[in-house]
């Protein structure tokens, strides 16, 4: 057996690390909710109160251990409430997100065999109920509004005359019934015990290096695992608070109003809090360009150890004193923790971050390893790693897979916070858990000397060029997006002689730039202006000069309809469908080689959406 390195964790289960914090911070804030006016805080044990009502009404509902309880909510107080009123049953929890489809919902509420549902809004519970029919196992779907029979509030009054005991669950007990939004196929089940959690946050514990006067706010879907699982139970392990929000697009005025000193994001927000700040700058006069782009570059030389000339440490002084404290003043002048998690955050960005005197910490995790693998050692930050193998946690690199090459390999993971199997699917599980208990994620990555971790790329969208050379997609997109006129990019190259892309722009960025050169019009307009097509040819050259040659992008073609969950593009954790978009584009990328069909007429700077085959037979030979 490959075994990782021993580690005994604090809490091996969630009910007991909630219990804990309760005792040494009851009279501290917990979880904040926006008001009408102001915010409005639950202290520890006010939450425990109502955990307490809540785990009564559940169990008048017939809830008992080994049931399962889902939840279809954003972020909000219920939803917590709900999770630890489940975990004290000895119950499992089972989070999906309002995006989803009906039939998704519909999947996972039969997968899992759910009793209970509970949901935010009048209109989801009308939704669930018409799904009723095909769901024998949910007995109730439990509304967080109103105080109707049978809602939420109504739950928690019959829970405060019927107290019921909490169960402490076994190490080995469900806690979490996760979906994983695949990008092709139903969603898997990943079933995450309470050992797997409470020795996660345990282990994560002296990375943190926060306490009871800390505050973070909660943005992230808690139907994911990162924030569901690693932000929430860091946050009560630690004493410290969380201020909830529930809609993304409050995120700037909340963060102003609540000032937190720790912020957890993905990748994607860090990807579009630079392009903003860059896009900023450049409506800026010269001399404040100059400013922010020398100090930039001079602060990066300095971590590299390299030594800066006279205009460069004014231009530092200047920034430091200028720029930077009003660009953290716009995260609420306190943030001095910063992480990101869920996905590779480019190296760049990283720096950009950093230079702004904002502390960003990358780690790296899966939903199948409980969210949190690796961390950045407190005093030991290695930028572009996600960090080091987090207590109890051991990382090998398989150099056998498609797609390895020099010192790179699927990443492999051993230790405590490993799935105990995906619901349902054996024949998955044996797959994905090797018999020596490594979990093989998928990711391709190396370590260096010192046991940092860098990931490289994705097997499973690794593809070959007709030359044979591999390439790796998301990390060259994740680059192009850089660029704050590209909100979105798609690289695709599979068997062709070399890359092309797809292209949806900023438009907001775009028309700014526009005015400033004396054009006029917008959407298929705007994308017709041939300055248009040379600006984002510029930038795509920009944010790729550091590709290998055979990595770089030979044609693109534009499109203003953006990848989003509605149009079935990406999942609910915002990952690409890379098939099902190849296939919506298929013709037009083919149409970028020059092998296409006669029938095409591309014009290369024309709106993507007017793009189609001038007939039948074109369309079926592209």
């Amino acid at each position: 057996m490959n075994t990782a390195p021993l580690f005994t964790p604090e809490y091996t289960d969630l009910v007991s690390l909630l219990a804990e914090s309760v005792k040494r911070h009851s009279e501290r804030p917990l979880f904040g909710t926006r008001g009408a006016d102001a915010w409005h805080w639950t202290t520890y044990g006010e939450f425990a109160s109502l955990v307490d009502r809540f785990r009564a009404g559940l169990a008048g509902l017939g809830i008992k251990r080994g049931d399962k309880v889902a939840v279809i909510s954003q972020n909000r107080l219920e939803w917590v409430v709900g999770a630890h009123a489940v975990y004290s049953l000895g119950a499992g929890y089972v989070p999906m997100y309002e995006a989803q489809l009906d039939k998704e919902w519909q999947y996972i509420l039969a997968d899992s065999g759910a009793a209970v549902c509970l949901v935010s809004s009048a209109a989801i519970e009308g939704r669930v109920q018409r799904l009723r029919p095909s769901l024998p196992a949910l007995r109730h779907v439990v509304s967080f509004e109103g105080d109707a029979p049978g809602s939420y509030v109504d739950l928690l009054a019959r829970g405060a005359s019927k107290p019921v005991a909490r169960v402490i669950p076994a190490p080995s007990d469900l806690a979490s019934l996760i979906y994983t939004s695949g990008t092709t196929g139903n969603p898997k089940g990943v079933c995450l015990t309470h050992s797997n959690l409470a020795s996660n946050a345990s282990a994560i514990l002296p990375l943190l290096e926060s306490g009871p006067d800390d505050r973070g706010l909660s943005f992230l879907p808690w139907a994911h695992v990162f924030g569901g699982c690693v932000e929430l139970n860091s946050c009560i392990i630690t004493g410290s608070s969380s201020a909830i929000c529930g809609d993304p697009a409050n995120l700037a005025q909340y963060i102003a109003e609540v000032k937190p000193t720790i912020l957890m994001a993905v990748p994607r927000v860090w990807n579009r809090i630079h392009a903003g700040i860059v896009a900023m700058m450049l409506t800026k006069p010269p001399a404040i360009r100059w400013m922010f782009d020398t100090a930039m570059a001079a602060k990066n030389k300095q971590r590299h150890g390299k030594s800066i000339g006279p205009s460069e440490w004014l231009a530092v002084k200047l920034a430091e004193r200028l720029v930077f404290p009003k660009v953290r003043a716009a995260f609420g002048g306190r943030l001095r923790f910063a992480a990101s998690g869920a996905a590779a955050l480019s190296l760049e960005v990283v720096e950009f971050i950093e230079n702004l005197g904002i502390g960003l910490f990358e780690g790296y995790g899966m939903t199948e390893s409980s969210g949190g693998t690796t961390g950045q050692p407190l005093g030991a930050k290695r930028l572009g790693s996600v960090g080091k193998p987090l207590p109890g946690v051991r990382i090998e690199i398989d150099k056998s897979v498609v797609g390895a090459s020099g010192d790179v390999g699927e990443v492999v993971i051993y230790g405590h916070g490993i799935m105990s199997g995906y619901h349902n699917l054996e024949d998955t599980t044996r797959q994905t858990i090797g018999t020596d208990g490594g979990l093989r994620t998928g990711d391709l990555g190396r370590l260096d000397a010192d046991g940092y971790l860098y990931i490289t790329g994705r097997t499973k969208e690794l593809y070959k060029l007709e030359n044979g050379k591999y390439v790796a997609p998301v990390p060259l997109e994740e680059q192009l997006t850089l660029s704050p006129y590209i909100l979105q990019c798609v690289v695709f190259g599979a068997d062709r002689p070399h890359n092309v892309a797809l292209i949806v722009p900023d438009m907001g960025a775009l028309r700014t730039w526009a005015k400033t050169q004396g054009i006029e019009g917008d959407g298929e307009s705007l994308l017709a202006e041939p300055r248009v097509r040379k600006l984002l040819e510029s930038e795509v050259a920009t944010y790729s000069k550091d590709f290998k040659g055979f990595e770089r992008i030979k044609d693109f073609v534009i499109d203003t309809e953006e990848l989003t969950i509605q149009n079935g593009m990406l999942t609910p954790t915002l990952k690409l469908k890379r098939s099902k978009v190849v296939a919506k584009y298929d013709d037009v990328f083919a149409s970028l080689y020059p092998a296409a069909p006669a029938d095409y007429a591309v014009p290369r700077s024309s709106y993507i959406r007017e793009l189609r085959p001038r007939t039948a037979s074109a369309a079926r030979s592209a």
